[in-house]
């Protein structure tokens, strides 16, 4: 199902590049991509939630793609919600969130901060991931400043960060994810101050958020991992699961971090599943 390109605004004016597809009256699904990524790695899941009937929106965070970076650095989880909100304003029936990684953390904190979506998709993050794993993402983000001579170099930069998954024979789809700066060399599509944030200071405003989330049995909420993920683990689920005991957990076998890339069918399955359960096809607000 073809996608139009559409712009919202936060309310500290920062621009929101966004994919929209299926029926605009729809229940909606907001697809929130993880650091580092863009509204692209979500095509898979767009298409097939599309299909299905819902109203898809997956953009670019700010920072990130074609989305407006902050002059001012404001890449808190709190500025990140402001940006949620500004798009949920537009709509008028009830909707779900799709967070995968920051997407994850960012769905969390909403959910504390007053947004009440129809139900809540994790996709590997839990508020006590695994810090080495955390660690070697933020690693990357911030690795190469100087960026690429080539398209060829950043796809080995990738091979090398991920080497599970086969190097394409045709990089080009990597340009998704890259600008051509004035001086000829390519930079990736986020902002290097959106990793400015210090971890431990991240990771305390999402375990106040859970914890916050786990007063509210009301919000449906799965959380979707790869069994291969270096970012969460069994005692993670554990420790989560103690505190949101309704939590459901989908495994997906073969998948790491970025599951909806590595097993995209096995992970549209999951989520397709959950939302048929929780946000009902032709029912509006």
């Amino acid at each position: 199902m073809a996608s139009t390109k559409r712009r919202y605004r936060s309310a500290d004016g920062i621009g929101l590049v966004a994919d929209v597809a299926g029926p605009a009256n729809a229940p909606a699904v907001l697809l929130l991509h993880g650091g580092g990524q863009t509204r692209h790695s979500w095509s898979g899941a767009m298409r097939e939630l599309a299909g299905r009937g819902y109203h898809v929106i997956s953009y670019d965070a700010r920072g990130h793609g074609e989305s407006d970076w902050s002059p001012t650095a404001d890449y808190a989880l709190d500025d990140r919600v402001a940006d949620l909100r500004a798009i949920v304003a537009t709509l008028a029936q009830p909707y779900a969130l799709v967070g995968a990684s920051l997407g994850g953390a960012t769905a969390i904190h909403a959910v504390a901060s007053g947004l009440a979506p129809a139900a809540v998709v994790l996709v590997d993050i839990v508020p006590e991931p695994e810090h080495d794993g955390i660690a070697r993402i933020v690693d990357f983000m911030r690795a190469n400043p100087a960026g690429f001579a080539s398209l060829d170099e950043a796809a080995d930069a990738v091979a090398a960060y991920n080497p599970a998954r086969p190097r394409p024979r045709d990089p080009s789809g990597l340009l998704r994810n890259l600008r051509q700066r004035d001086d000829g060399r390519l930079y990736w599509h986020w902002d290097p101050l959106t990793t400015a944030t210090p971890a431990a200071e991240h990771h305390a405003i999402i375990q106040r958020s859970a914890r916050a989330l786990a007063q509210q049995p009301e919000v449906p909420l799965m959380l979707v991992r790869g069994l291969k993920s270096e970012v969460v683990s069994d005692a993670g689920v554990a420790a989560f699961r103690a505190d949101v005991p309704w939590l459901e957990v989908a495994d997906v076998r073969d998948a790491g971090h970025m599951v909806a890339g590595d097993r995209n069918d096995a992970f549209n399955a999951s989520v397709a599943a959950f939302l048929t359960r929780h946000l009902t096809l032709g029912v509006a607000a």
